[in-house]
């Protein structure tokens, strides 16, 4: 038979459980970024430089940083934004992720801002839809100079050009690598396709590609992305 004492602090308990239930969830940082992570990224290899730019997909959205070094990281693009906002060309980041072995590319858990201390981590899909895309209108576009970096998928697979002007020439992975001499840093490019250029970039998504505007080609079309089902936001393909 329970005492009352005992009774007594078995309702405080109950009241406390209640109590904790009917509070709001503590708020995130703002420098935690999208979710929360089991494990401390600061324990992954890191890499540090200056943002040289942003990386676009070729649908405009943010999906990463090229430093200045030629290095790319990479981020899942539904923290586009969150990244637009943490951290801006010309400044110092540290990152800690997986690297690539054939190219100098990271496939970033953390971005920081070395000056702020503001950090992006990616802690997985989240449950909801993703921030408001950094993306603008696509419109017709051409773009002509010449191949400063080959880029990659977070595969490491070719996926586009960045031309010595800034623009990004996007296309799918097998045209890729079908194109790649013609696709080698310091060849004459000429390309032209839908693409959007603003506040984070100019990118291109190529239907047509050459050296010179005389030569280029038709390009298949792109495969279009993958269906989305329940409540787990999938990631579009890398190069799209």
């Amino acid at each position: 038979m329970i005492n009352a004492a005992a009774r007594s602090a078995a309702c405080l308990a109950a009241s406390a459980v209640l109590l904790a239930c009917s509070l709001p969830a503590r708020s995130v940082p703002a420098q935690a970024t999208s979710t929360l992570v089991a494990f401390d990224p600061t324990t992954l290899p890191s890499i540090s430089g200056k943002i040289a730019q942003y990386s676009l997909t070729p649908v405009g959205d943010v999906d990463g940083l090229i430093l200045e070094d030629g290095t790319e990281i990479h981020l899942p693009p539904r923290l586009g934004t969150l990244l637009a906002d943490a951290v801006k060309p010309g400044d110092r980041v540290t990152v800690h992720g997986l690297r690539a072995r054939a190219v100098p590319m990271m496939q970033a858990v953390a971005i920081t801002n070395d000056a702020t201390g503001r950090t992006v981590t990616d802690g997985g899909p989240p449950g909801t839809p993703p921030p408001a895309a950094t993306r603008g209108d696509r419109q017709a576009m051409t773009a002509q100079g010449r191949v400063r970096l080959q880029l990659h998928g977070p595969r490491g697979d070719l996926n586009g050009v960045l031309l010595t002007d800034g623009t990004i020439i996007r296309l799918p992975p097998p045209e890729a690598q079908r194109l790649s001499e013609l696709l080698r840093p310091g060849m004459p490019l000429a390309a032209q396709g839908r693409g959007v250029a603003g506040p984070f970039g100019r990118v291109l998504e190529a239907t047509r590609l050459g050296a010179d505007p005389a030569s280029m080609t038709a390009l298949p079309p792109a495969p279009p992305p993958p269906l989305r089902h329940g409540p787990q936001v999938q990631e579009q393909p890398a190069w799209r």
